[in-house]
């Protein structure tokens, strides 16, 4: 990872947490951690099929757009739990060197 790429993450967590209990009429984030769990599942949907038709569409850059929009949408989720980037990356480094077919068996078990 690009020095500073990490950072960058958690600094978006921590304007996301700021947004807890502020007024969702001035911030869009707000009203996602404020509504019910539908309002930011749907908009990880929404953003999900957008990336999928980016993947087909071949435009690098939008691509890239698309999925950073999903990534925010997703980290407003965790925010919603208590959880940040922190938690995914620590799960993706457990994961690291272990076979896909061997990681996803291992979860079927627990």
């Amino acid at each position: 990872m690009k020095p500073g790429l990490y950072e960058t993450l958690e600094r978006i967590a921590a304007t996301i947490e700021a947004r807890k209990g502020t007024d969702s009429d001035t911030s869009y984030v707000a009203g996602l951690l404020g509504g019910a769990d539908d309002g930011v599942l749907r908009k990880i949907g929404e953003e999900a099929t957008e990336t999928i038709l980016a993947g087909k569409g071949g435009d690098r850059l939008h691509l890239v757009r698309e999925i950073a929009d999903l990534w925010f949408h997703c980290m407003i989720l965790l925010a919603r739990h208590g959880l940040g980037p922190g938690d995914v990356l620590a799960e993706l480094r457990r994961r690291e060197g272990i076979p896909g077919l061997d990681e996803k068996a291992a979860r079927g078990r627990k």
